[in-house]
């Protein structure tokens, strides 16, 4: 029994020597190289470029106040319209007493004018009737009056300018009203009821009291590298696409280049600016992260392969032309000529027609994928 247990295990590891030997060898001999074959087709070839930019506003206006004070109250919300001339937000003026105390004293001032001047008036009315003062003397002191009427009225309103930041007399106008220079939608209102406000001068730009914008006149911006800046022209079409609205796009066309570059990571790169043509009904807000497709260069109807199937030598370009079939086919290299390329199909200008086959990459098995 012994005796046939030691035969079965030698013979078990022969079997597993000689199975190893042959995998071995099976796997050192050399393995049939397979390419992939193409066939020259008609195609449209496009060379387009993708640039980067944002959505925005083509006329965004920052409201400022024309008087300083503090923000009373706020009669609109970011999101809403406004018509231009339309009330925004109402500001209460702080008085500056240097300007509020030579208010008052105007008006004081004015007010003893007049009652000097109505007094003369008075007196030089009583001669008048008694024919002791001729008619243009009469007159001087009625202007007279009536100029001192109007000083009085005019300081009155003087003082209330400061005090109140409106008048009577320029009530539908007060400045203290915070109005729309332009028709659209608010973008935004940086400020609080309480907050702050001053109006623009030689040494501040003002409190921006909201910023409205017309969002029915949007234009796309953004920057192209100066390598391709050179095959723009005004007017080009282009497809503009926003991520954020799944993959909503509409079509533009370019409007502005800029004839100077500025530097960017290393880069020079050239401002441009397009028109957004909306949809009917559609709704885009200001800021969207966009890219921007041009076609730079486009070929329709030529005959074309895949680019992996080009090999450049220096100047040259060549494709291996297969020839016969079975065991007789072979591989003839063949000058060709190209023209523009998309980055995947290549034009053929010269050298192979659409009934020629030509060989392209190496065929890579699943099995030496794995390994």
């Amino acid at each position: 029994m012994k005796k046939y247990s030691k035969l079965i295990i030698a013979a078990i590891i022969a079997l597993i020597f000689i199975g190893t030997f042959v995998f071995l060898w099976q796997k050192s001999q050399p393995k049939e190289v397979v390419y992939n074959e193409f066939t020259p087709k008609q195609e449209d070839i496009q060379k387009t470029t993708i640039i980067t930019g944002k959505i925005e506003p083509r006329n965004e206006v920052n409201v400022k106040p024309q008087i300083s004070g503090i923000i009373a109250q706020l009669m609109k919300e970011p999101g809403q319209y406004v018509e231009q001339g339309e009330v925004i937000a109402k500001v209460k003026v702080i008085p500056d007493m240097g300007q509020l105390s030579s208010a008052e004293a105007r008006v004081r001032l004015s007010d003893i004018n007049l009652k000097q001047a109505q007094v003369n008036y008075d007196r030089e009315e009583n001669l008048y009737k008694q024919k002791l003062v001729s008619a243009d003397e009469f007159e001087k002191i009625r202007q007279s009056l009536q100029q001192a009427k109007e000083e009085k009225a005019a300081a009155e309103d003087a003082l209330q300018v400061v005090r109140d930041g409106v008048s009577k007399a320029n009530a539908s106008a007060s400045s203290t009203l915070i109005r729309s220079t332009i028709s659209g939608i608010i973008l935004d209102i940086p400020v609080k009821v309480g907050n702050s406000v001053i109006l623009a001068n030689t040494f501040n730009d003002g409190t921006t009291i909201a910023t409205v914008a017309n969002m029915n006149d949007l234009i796309f911006r953004g920057n192209i590298d100066e390598t391709e800046v050179g095959q723009l022209v005004s007017g080009m079409p282009m497809k503009i696409t926003i991520g954020a609205l799944q993959d909503l796009s509409f079509d533009a066309h370019l409007e502005y280049i800029s004839p100077k570059a500025t530097e960017s990571n290393g880069a020079n790169q050239f401002e441009i600016k397009a028109a957004v043509k909306l949809a009917d009904g559609g709704k885009i807000r200001s800021g969207y992260s966009a890219n921007a497709e041009i076609v730079l260069q486009k070929a329709e109807r030529v005959l074309s392969v895949p680019e992996s199937a080009i090999e450049f030598s220096g100047d040259s370009t060549f494709v291996y032309v297969v020839k016969g079939e079975g065991k007789e086919k072979k591989y003839e290299r063949t000058a060709v000529t190209t023209g523009l390329s998309d980055g995947m199909n290549i034009e053929i200008k010269k050298g192979i027609t659409s009934k020629d086959k030509v060989r392209g990459p190496e065929v890579v098995a699943d099995n030496d994928k794995e390994e």
